[in-house]
């Protein structure tokens, strides 16, 4: 691909220098559509990033467009708060038929703004109040938002420190295979919570993510996943999931937890959850931690009734059966075979392959090599990002709708890329 540079000044001297994307991407981005974006001269992208998660059905899904333009053009509410709605009664019974009763969950449903940070705050606060307690335990890696709740439970010592306060009541524990097996499954924790001179408080709640997106693609096995779900249920905390990133069939199952067959008390849902890419999130919790006094957390836009119209045109369409799990899992199985012959060309540079569903990581000894592939990629017409600690993780983010032969594409432009960089 023939890259002309852009015109970018507007951004540059305008914007703040946070944005990040945009650096790696240096493209004024038009138009999408599926697995594909297209810049305002026409150039074209293959999608594995998807609006980081949020994009699990694709750009302009054909389905939910429809269902928006036909809300929108009759004038239906776009904006509600927490007001009794027509968008939002759809939803809720569709969520509840399709989702919840299947899987046997009697999940309250809480929106609590446009954010998946402001879904972990809500989740946080809850668990304080119901327990009476302050402390939560995350884990190693963890990234749960940019908020200062949400912040104190994340592990990325660069965002940590963009809080400029102190980030307290959150302690951290190792993730699955943090310390390479060479010591037994929260033996550590355990013995913390059983010794009075620990100095660890009695924690409120324990918050997981059943795979670590940000930290880099960390995998918890569902032996893990269980054994945590009795800790917490015999040392009297609640179960928080994580599941902004990797819900919505990203690993397969609806939610990520389903294979480890666990049954968290509290779930956090976003990006994907609308279907659209249009701001939505929720927190899930059981009945008996409804606690809540009216407003007593709120949000302006947590009434964002358009994305109620696209969510439920996403359940319909891909949730009433097990088709769209199914074809995850053998989209997944091939990404796998691919990453794993790149893995085999290039011998000692990779660190490792792994991954669940469409999300997967491709490892590098070399630190600074994942950025390389990434930047050779986009060159080549594929957008990937990086993630892990050091950025030193390709992460393959990819739409569930990708075709078979999409799929192959950027597989062999992302084989290219670590060829070219090697």
């Amino acid at each position: 691909m023939t890259i002309t540079q852009p015109d970018l000044s507007i951004f540059q001297t305008l914007e703040s220098e946070v944005r990040s994307y945009c650096r790696g991407w240096p493209a004024v981005f038009d138009r999408a559509q599926g697995s594909r974006m297209y810049d305002e001269d026409g150039r074209v992208w293959l999608d594995f990033f998807a609006g980081a998660g949020s994009l699990n059905y694709g750009h302009n899904n054909p389905v939910l467009k429809r269902a928006l333009l036909d809300y929108l053009e009759r004038d239906g509410v776009t904006h509600g708060l927490d007001m009794s709605t027509t968008a939002k009664r759809a939803f809720l019974e569709t969520f509840q038929e399709v989702v919840l009763r299947p899987r046997g969950l009697d999940h309250k449903v809480m929106f609590t703004g446009p954010t998946g940070t402001n879904a972990v705050e809500a989740a946080l606060k809850l668990a304080r109040k119901v327990k009476g307690r302050e402390s939560i335990v995350s884990f190693t890696n963890a990234f749960h938002g940019m908020s200062l709740g949400a912040l104190a439970v994340t592990g990325n010592a660069f965002k940590r420190a963009g809080a400029g306060v102190p980030l307290v009541h959150g302690t951290p524990m190792p993730f699955d295979n943090y310390l390479d097996g060479k010591v037994e499954d929260f033996l550590w924790f355990e013995r913390l919570l059983q010794d009075a001179g620990s100095g660890l408080n009695q924690p409120a709640a324990v918050i997981v993510e059943t795979v670590q997106g940000e930290g880099g693609i960390n995998v918890a096995r569902p032996e893990w996943l269980r054994a945590l779900a009795d800790l917490c249920k015999r040392q009297d905390m609640l179960l928080i999931v994580d599941d902004i990133q990797m819900g919505c069939g990203r690993t397969g199952a609806f939610f990520s937890f389903e294979e480890a067959g666990i049954v968290p008390d509290i779930v956090t849902v976003s990006k994907s959850i609308s279907g659209y890419g249009l701001p939505m999130a929720l927190t899930l919790f059981r009945p008996e931690l409804d606690v809540w006094e009216p407003g007593e957390h709120n949000g302006t836009f947590r009434g964002n009734n358009p994305a109620f119209v696209t969510a439920t045109a996403a359940l319909n369409a891909y949730w009433t059966d097990d088709q769209t799990e199914k074809q995850t899992l053998t989209r997944g199985e091939q990404v796998e075979t691919a990453l794993r012959a790149i893995a085999a060309e290039h011998g000692d540079e990779v660190a490792d392959v792994r991954g669940r569903g469409l999300v997967w990581g491709l490892e590098f000894h070399d630190r600074s090599r994942a950025g390389a592939v990434a930047s050779r990629a986009f060159e080549l017409g594929l957008l990937i990002e990086t993630s892990g600690p050091q950025s030193e993780v390709v992460k393959l983010l990819p739409a569930l709708t990708i075709s078979p032969e999409e799929l192959d594409e950027g597989l062999r432009i992302l084989a290219r890329a670590v060829r070219e960089t090697a």
